[in-house]
């Protein structure tokens, strides 16, 4: 899924391209993808973008008077820039949105069709899509240590609540806890303060990282390639791949359809945590140490 990284380069890409330009049509080829029906689409045509906000993962184009378009790309939802009136591809294209320079079209891979777009009119009407959720990169320490300490959870769960953290997903919060040297399923209630502060900083600098990364990758041209597994990420999406700091062996937790990666030598102390569905399949097997489980 698309996160704080990603959709701050998106934005960056649309503004260059879409303010000041207005919204002809939109074909929208998904019955699925439209979520709302007042106000209606049609009732944003002709209208020029005046700005670009993220509201968590998802992007939002602000129109005249007041009328926002609202894309959550979910998981596998993608955007790409087009000459104008090119058509949305194949089984994979959800819509397209016409501008009097090029075209906007949003594609989404599989076949669950997550994708959604809301039409909003006003800036209450826009804010009851968002969770709420702290914007870390604008939050102060103290801020911070308030929303993920308000309810007793997992620090894996308290970064990817949308109503605790904006933006942050399964990727980045991987990335986060490993530079926070935290486990995956320590309790924010049992954090000690240095351990809250650490967290603070690596979100913080995870994120300003990454963002630069992406839009260098970018160079000015429209995101290509929008992925949550990069080359150059410590963890995520590396399961027994050497950790780029001890060189442990990269482990995981797998959980319906996703995927926790963490480095136990570096988060946990030396212990693998239990998988789900292997640990419950293989009982009293199951090695629970680092140096039990066989290198890659």
């Amino acid at each position: 899924m698309p996160e704080l990284p990603d959709v701050t380069v998106y934005i960056e890409s649309l503004e260059t391209r879409l303010e000041g330009q207005a919204l002809l049509d939109a074909r929208i080829v998904s019955p699925l993808l439209l979520r709302t029906v007042d106000p209606p689409l049609r009732s944003c045509f002709g209208k020029r973008v005046r700005r670009l906000r993220r509201l968590g993962k998802r992007v939002a184009i602000g129109l005249d008077d007041e009328y926002w378009l609202v894309l959550h790309l979910m998981i596998a939802g993608r955007l790409h820039w087009r000459r104008p009136g090119a058509k949305p591809p194949g089984k994979r294209g959800l819509a397209a949105f016409d501008f009097s320079n090029g075209t906007l079209i949003l594609t989404e891979a599989g076949s669950k069709k997550r994708a959604s777009l809301h039409v909003a009119r006003g800036e209450a009407s826009l804010e009851r899509l968002h969770r709420g959720g702290l914007e870390v990169l604008e939050a102060s320490l103290g801020e911070f240590r308030d929303a993920i300490c308000a309810r007793n959870r997992t620090a894996k769960r308290a970064l990817t609540d949308p109503s605790v953290c904006s933006g942050i997903g399964n990727a980045y919060s991987d990335e986060i806890l490993h530079r926070a040297r935290l486990s995956p399923i320590a309790l924010t209630g049992k954090l000690g303060s240095e351990d809250i502060e650490r967290l603070y900083h690596a979100a913080r600098d995870v994120l300003r990282e990454w963002v630069d990364r992406l839009r260098a990758e970018a160079r000015g041209r429209f995101p290509r390639n929008v992925t949550a597994f990069r080359e150059g990420m410590a963890v995520h999406g590396r399961y027994r791949m050497p950790c780029p700091d001890c060189s442990a062996p990269v482990q995981r937790i797998r959980y319906a359809s996703k995927e926790t990666n963490y480095c136990a030598r570096c988060q946990t102390g030396g212990r693998v945590l239990a998988d789900r569905s292997l640990s419950r399949l293989l009982r009293s097997d199951w090695p629970r140490e680092l140096e039990d489980h066989s290198a890659p």
